[in-house]
């Protein structure tokens, strides 16, 4: 299992393209503690005005880097809180899809998170039942077909962000 910097340099080498797919209703990231508290309190995220470095570290080297985030409405707080974050990274040139399961029912998805990597390396997210991240385990390649046909689906079944938000 890969975490910390070990895991974040898998951003750091890919070539080409970064494919995630999201489907918790809740991730417990330290760093975003404080924000999500002052989101909660009705302050306004830094991430709504300006783009997300950490994605433009990626795209600025043209890079791609696409995420597909499954999820249900109405929304938990903590879902409210990550697509506001959302606009941010749209405007360092990530691409966002949303795929609603109040709204759509998408058959052939896994119900776990994962990264695919130049389509040629494929990590399973795992996280603790209250959304702590545990570690990334890289899955052999044998499984890599069907994680490429996982992102198909996503992508093929996923409403943009911009016309979710508007809807």
């Amino acid at each position: 299992m890969l975490k910390g910097e070990e895991f974040g340099r898998l951003f750091e080498t890919f070539e080409r393209t970064a494919f995630r797919l999201e489907t918790l209703p809740l991730y417990d990231v330290d760093d975003e503690r404080e924000e999500f508290a002052d989101f909660l309190a009705g302050k306004g995220l830094a991430s709504e005005s300006s783009d997300n470095p950490w994605v433009r570290s990626m795209t600025d080297l043209g890079k791609r880097v696409t995420r597909v985030h499954v999820l249900r409405s109405p929304l938990s707080d903590y879902l409210r809180y990550e697509l506001a974050s959302y606009p941010g990274n749209i405007a360092a040139g990530e691409s966002i899809g949303i795929i609603d399961t109040a709204r759509q029912v998408v058959v052939g998805l896994p119900d776990h998170d994962f990264w695919l990597f130049d389509d040629a390396r494929v990590y399973r997210m795992h996280y603790t039942d209250a959304g702590q991240f545990v570690g990334a385990e890289l899955l052999p390649d044998g499984r890599l077909n069907e994680y490429q046909r996982y992102r198909e689906i996503a992508l093929a079944n996923a409403v943009p962000f911009g016309e979710y938000s508007a809807a």
